[in-house]
């Protein structure tokens, strides 16, 4: 049955990796709008009010358009994909992964909550945090991609240890910025 639905979950497996690209590349994106926006509110008026309805139009097209649809079809192709093919459930590299895209889409949500937020004008996270929230993100993808194409539990004990070096590479970076853009007066 699998062989003569091989095609099929070729297509599914082609589409769901294109859209979890855009659907990362809308994560990312609108990360760095939530940076902006929070900046700009702290901007003096009329740059303020201008700076600060046009984040609100910008982040509410990606989330509509981008970031959302293709999340939604990135996690249909993955569902048609398990379907075609429900061997892949078995597999326990296949649960680890599933457990991060669990917390991937809990994290499209927490940012689907903050559009809102900032459209109310409620600036609950400092342009800081927003930094470091940004890259919670690339963790999750890192973590993916290494678990799907690596499948081995010893490999995952190292994916693991190296992830939390990442982390904590991104999060002195992040840091380092932080001073620099301090020290320039941004």
């Amino acid at each position: 049955m699998i062989e003569t639905l091989q095609p099929y979950y070729l297509y599914f497996l082609a589409i769901h990796i294109v859209f979890v690209i855009s659907w990362m590349a809308g994560l990312f994106y609108i990360l760095s709008l939530f940076i902006y926006h929070t900046e700009a509110n702290e901007k003096s008026e009329p740059e303020k009010s201008i700076l600060v309805n046009q984040f609100i139009k910008m982040e509410a097209t990606l989330w509509k358009i981008i970031a959302t649809p293709a999340m939604i079809i990135s996690v249909f192709a993955g569902v048609s994909m398990l379907t075609l093919n429900p061997g892949l459930l078995q597999a326990d590299w296949m649960h680890v992964k599933l457990g991060f895209v669990v917390g991937l889409l809990a994290y499209h949500f927490i940012c689907q909550n903050i559009v809102k937020q900032l459209k109310r004008g409620e600036f609950k996270l400092s342009s800081f945090q927003l930094r470091l929230w940004r890259e919670l993100a690339t963790i999750f993808m890192i973590a993916i991609v290494f678990v799907v194409i690596l499948k081995s539990a010893i490999n995952w004990i190292y994916g693991l240890i190296g992830i939390m070096g990442i982390a904590m590479a991104i999060m002195i970076a992040v840091k380092l910025y932080k001073n620099y853009r301090k020290k320039r007066g941004e």
